[in-house]
């Protein structure tokens, strides 16, 4: 019997230009007895393959190779699309989920003896499961009266199974369109991109192509232009593209060539749609040139009040420098004077200006000058931040509540929304937002729907920070348009104290690289080195801080892949930190390693347990039983985690200089070679730079950190902010 494995394809590590292919596929079946263990897990594959894609359930015919490095491999000698018939899409919605206590297994047993005929069997003649093994009374009561309740919509489901949707997929598009679901996906399957969050665009297409729509069909064009702004904006940060950026990619997303003449026509429907805006030769996805309006209003609005005055103002902050034990300089207090005064605020400033300081005075002035118990001042006043660290940093500086922008608007992440939204608006008061420079221009805008056009603002920040993952400039176009009331600290604090950390942020912020700095004191050690020996110098330097507190200690890298990234580095430290033992539990999920006490990091939001992107915590507890559980602790917070959601955390004894943002550390290691070329700019090493409070070693060439410093040019992204606060909105 020829042997094969059944599954998805996920990713390709290495192509070539004769299609030959190294990539990872999920393993759903296979006939290969010594891989039943690697049934729901990912093996690596090699073959000669014309085209793959993650829609497609492929069977991948060949045989079981063990490599000496990398391990067991599939050795592709053909391969054949698996095209989903009925029984299948029956199976895939009878263990959905929906129907308690049915799993795939019984799922498969009761379609083999039912057929294609085994939803209308089990509505009408329930009692001939019976004769099915292992299936019981309760398991039979659930489906037909679970398949009762879904009587209208199963023919539906299976139908949208059949086409290549998951069950969880089809019941969020049922639950969109409900009776007219068909009629909607057959009018423009690409609208579900538009309704439905997490539909990718790549996804769709695919499925069009199998529902038979033209390739150069105008429904397509158009869902291209849409996801080609998308992905641009999603990728390089912009706001707005010119024609002939979006024209230039639509071959490659198509497939097919377009004429000029049919591109500007589509780019007219969708502007008559709503669905882009054209200004002044630039064109913007409509929901993104609405934030940035909203953004521009609203600080307009705020920065034009009149102040607030009093009195005493002078007289409570002395109390309040007095009672902290602090004596705030003059900028420190006009920054402090500022925030009661003033409606809208930006306050500003590189590393050890003070920044936290003077957020505990503001937060205190303001309790003092209103009257406000701890209650009330909670009810009153929201500190926020992008990240779960950044928050809690907020709330130890004031001891006060603070917390994730996204916790505070309530964000549903099945739905990609926010409760706290322009028609149930918070009832605060002052909003303190701290790490600003990390804020996108959607989260921007859906903050400000959420709060009164009468709530006091302040923005705290470092513009010279990495800028926000997602679209937009929003800090740097507000301080750089000379319009609103910006606050600058310039006197730096810990430069007092003869922190060469420091001196070299600032440095590198005026684009200077002065080797002279390093090696003077202990607080910063540049180790200079041939790429090769990077990694043993990583290794050699954190074994002597074994014993320090996991959130003291932390190793940043520009990139995961590479013989110096991310994924490789934590793979040898996780051997220092927290090697294998017989007493400790571990889990293999995918190409990694976890064990009890690892140290980790949340990848994604995940609001209904309370962690967030950027959180670190450490692997309480990995469980083998019933199923498989990995139980990680965020500072006291202890979330499950099953096999369907293992992806959302990553081993963090080295993490992303991106995901540091928001953190501080007392140690630092910060690997430096050219092999990390393409992610060597002057933003991102001074983020870096900035987490570290006590000590900071850089090691490799000091040719890349000058690469780094002199390259400003992933700065640049298209924005109108500015622009629409300088010169007003048409």
């Amino acid at each position: 019997m020829e042997q094969y494995i059944k599954g998805q394809y996920r990713k390709s590590i290495f192509q070539g230009d004769n299609n030959y292919v190294i990539g990872l596929f999920k393993v759903s079946e296979t006939n290969i007895s010594e891989l039943e263990d690697y049934i729901g897990r990912i093996i690596t594959f090699t073959g000669y393959f014309h085209n793959l894609n993650e829609i497609e359930t492929y069977i991948f015919y060949g045989k079981l190779v063990n490599h000496p490095k990398y391990g067991d491999q599939i050795q592709v000698d053909r391969y054949e699309v698996s095209k989903p018939v009925e029984k299948d899409a029956i199976i895939e919605f009878l263990a959905s989920g929906l129907f308690k206590g049915i799993g795939e297994a019984k799922a498969k047993k009761i379609v083999s003896v039912l057929g294609k005929d085994t939803l209308k069997i089990i509505m009408e003649q329930p009692s001939n499961l019976v004769l099915i093994p292992t299936i019981t009374k309760k398991n039979i009561d659930v489906l037909h009266n679970g398949l009762l309740e879904y009587e209208a919509s199963y023919e539906t489901i299976v139908y949208l199974n059949k086409l290549g949707f998951s069950t969880k997929d089809s019941m969020k598009i049922y639950n969109k369109y409900n009776k007219s679901t068909v009629e909607k996906l057959e009018s423009n399957i690409y609208q579900l991109v538009e309704d439905i969050s997490q539909m990718s665009f790549k996804k769709i297409d695919a499925i069009a192509q199998r529902m038979g729509i033209d390739k150069n069909a105008d429904i397509r064009i158009d869902a291209s232009i849409l996801y080609i702004m998308r992905e641009l904006s999603n990728t390089f940060g912009h706001v707005y593209f010119s024609y002939e950026n979006i024209y230039l990619y639509l071959p490659r997303v198509l497939g097919i060539l377009v004429d000029e003449d049919t591109f500007t026509k589509r780019l007219e429907f969708l502007q008559k749609d709503l669905k882009i805006v054209k200004y002044q030769e630039q064109y913007y996805l409509k929901e993104l040139y609405d934030a940035e309006k909203l953004i521009v209003s609203r600080f307009l609005l705020l920065n034009h009040k009149k102040d607030n005055k009093l009195d005493n103002l002078e007289e409570v902050l002395n109390e309040v420098e007095q009672d902290f034990g602090i004596e705030y300089n003059e900028s420190q207090k006009e920054a402090i004077k500022k925030s009661y005064l003033k409606n809208f605020l930006i306050i500003t400033g590189g590393p050890g200006t003070g920044k936290t300081t003077i957020l505990k005075a503001i937060v205190e002035l303001y309790k003092r000058l209103n009257h406000l118990s701890p209650a009330n001042l909670e009810e009153e006043i929201a500190l926020l931040a992008p990240t779960g660290r950044a928050a809690k940093r907020m709330s130890e500086a004031t001891l006060t509540k603070a917390s994730t922008i996204h916790r505070f608007l309530k964000w549903n992440k099945e739905t990609d929304t926010f409760a706290v939204n322009e028609y149930n608006k918070s009832k605060v008061k002052f909003l303190i937002v701290d790490e600003a420079s990390m804020i996108d221009t959607y989260l921007f805008s859906n903050l400000l729907k959420g709060v009164s056009v009468n709530t006091k603002i302040i923005l705290i920040g470092d513009d010279e920070q990495l800028p926000s993952v997602g679209p937009g400039q929003v800090l740097h176009d507000l301080i750089y348009s000379n319009t609103l009331n910006v606050h600058c600290l310039e006197e730096v604090f810990r430069q007092k104290e003869g922190s060469n950390i420091i001196q070299l942020a600032y440095d590198i912020k005026a684009g200077l690289c002065n080797k002279n700095n390093f090696n003077i004191e202990e607080d910063l050690t540049f180790i200079e080195c041939n790429s090769s020996l990077v990694m043993q110098h990583i290794c050699d330097i954190s074994s002597t801080y074994k014993d320090l507190n996991y959130k003291d200690f932390q190793v940043l890298a520009p990139m995961y892949k590479g013989v110096n990234g991310i994924d490789q580095i934590n793979k040898r430290l996780q051997e220092i930190f927290n090697p294998k033992e017989k007493d400790k539990n571990e889990l293999v999920v995918g190409e990694y390693t976890y064990r009890e006490n690892d140290k980790v990091i949340q990848l994604v939001n995940q609001p209904e347990d309370n962690v967030y992107n950027g959180d670190i915590g450490i692997i309480h507890k990995i469980s083998h039983k019933k199923s498989k559980e990995i139980y990680i602790n965020f500072d006291g917070n202890l979330v499950k985690y099953t096999p369907s959601n293992f992806n959302n955390f990553k081993l963090a004894y080295a993490i992303s200089i991106h995901k540091s943002q928001g953190s501080e550390f007392d140690v630092i290691i910060l690997p430096m070679t050219l092999g990390y070329r393409k992610m060597l700019y002057r933003k991102l090493i001074y983020t870096a730079v900035t987490r570290s409070k006590k000590k900071l070693y850089l090691i490799g060439d000091y040719k890349a950190l000058e690469t780094s410093i002199n390259n400003t040019e992933v700065d640049l992204r298209n924005t109108t902010i500015k622009e629409f606060l300088k010169n007003g909105i048409n």
